[in-house]
């Protein structure tokens, strides 16, 4: 029986995605559960096991193409199908040969430098399929960058004013440009800033942290914003809602599932904390660490980047104050939190140098006014600025 195995449909309203790396190859004997194929969707790389043991009896598409939801991947059968195929010369995809040769060929020695080495070592560059035109055929430095403006997408041209590059928009930067421009255009973005004076907090903070790093913990200070966040969507559902406007009604969650963005080489993810009222400082330290790993790694689950309800963005640890950060549709609201500076604030008659947060958060007009915001930010600051509020939850 042939089995033609399809793009499924991975949730999240994810409809394409870019085939990376083929784990398998025609002709190969495959158990259920063998990984077939690696692909990126605008949340993250899936791998897609096989439902069914069997033989690769055709590769439908090649690594790099864009497939659809519901398109045949590849097609699995018995050896008696894939040997009826492979005779009727409808096999398609790359039949390779046993992997292991009876007698194995010693590989050929690369000539080139020390130099040329290490410049390909840094630039990821296998030596073995670049060709020299050197003396001897050694590999010299202009070989590499032949190599590589030739393996390369990036295509260099001129316009009228002078030299450019065109970089191709794909993977994980198509799906933010897609996303991005569907929020900006689909919703009425109103961004409003606030300040928070933690001081407190910061003491408190680097005192827990010496203990946590004793046991080869991180502990920052966004679980601390995490908890006053929750505690605000608490008092404040609207921030915590989507809009349903084909049925004209807002969905209010009673679940609290915080996005935390985080920047990787492929571009921003927002993998997400389930279920963070539930969860203590300690735990939510844990939890931060682990996903913003897996997400930076590209190991991160697709179930972990699913049904986030508020997001939050930590633009303080690249130098940014404040931003009109966009929010992750279909959610109500994102938070940015900025770099913790040092500032003079008026206390009692005196003036006095304290640690001040800034605070910067987009909401959908839509669903709520500007009053509703500046009471939620006002929860959070007060939160953040009596820490003994949260240390209940530092067990």
């Amino acid at each position: 029986m042939v089995t033609e195995f399809k793009f499924p449909d991975v949730g999240e309203g994810i409809i394409e995605g870019e085939i990376v790396k083929w784990r398998v190859r025609v002709g190969e004997k495959i158990k259920e559960d063998h990984i077939l194929v690696d692909v990126e969707t605008d949340k993250a790389v899936v791998e897609l096991p096989s439902p069914t043991e069997g033989v690769i009896i055709n590769l439908h598409f090649k690594e790099g193409d864009v497939i659809n939801v519901g398109e045949v991947l590849l097609t699995i059968g018995t050896e008696e199908e894939f040997g009826r195929k492979k005779d009727k010369g409808t096999v398609v995809g790359v039949l390779e040969e046993a992997e292991e040769p009876a007698v194995k060929k010693a590989p050929s020695k690369v000539l080139a430098t020390p130099a040329v080495k290490k410049i390909a070592k840094d630039l990821s560059i296998d030596l073995s399929k670049v060709k020299g035109t050197g003396p001897g055929g050694r590999i010299t430095k202009e070989d590499l960058q032949k190599f590589r403006k030739e393996s390369s997408d990036i295509r260099e041209a001129d316009d009228s004013h002078g030299p450019i590059k065109r970089v191709p928009l794909r993977g994980i930067r198509k799906a933010i440009a897609k996303h991005m421009a569907f929020q900006q255009h689909d919703s009425a973005n109103v961004t409003h800033i606030d300040e928070a004076d933690v001081t407190e907090l910061m003491e408190i903070r680097e005192k827990e942290k010496s203990i946590m790093t004793k046991k080869g913990k991180n502990l920052t200070f966004l679980p601390f914003v995490i908890k006053a966040v929750v505690i605000g969507l608490k008092e404040y559902p609207v921030l915590n809602s989507t809009l349903d406007m084909e049925n004209g009604e807002i969905i209010i969650k009673n679940y609290y599932n915080i996005g935390i963005a985080v920047d990787t080489d492929d571009g921003l993810m927002v993998p997400v904390i389930k279920n963070a009222d539930k969860k203590n400082i300690l735990t939510l330290a844990d939890s931060l660490s682990r996903i913003a790993d897996d997400a930076r790694s590209r190991k991160i689950a697709l179930k972990d980047l699913k049904g986030s309800t508020f997001t939050i963005t930590n633009i303080g640890g690249y130098g940014g104050i404040f931003a009109t950060p966009i929010i992750n549709y279909p959610e109500a609201a994102i938070l940015a939190t900025g770099r913790i500076q040092e500032k003079p604030v008026a206390i009692d008659g005196e003036i006095k140098i304290r640690k001040v947060l800034p605070l910067s958060l987009t909401f959908d007009h839509r669903l709520m006014d500007g009053a509703t915001v500046a009471k939620f930010l006002k929860t959070v600051s007060t939160h953040l600025e009596d820490p003994g509020l949260l240390l209940v939850e530092l067990q």
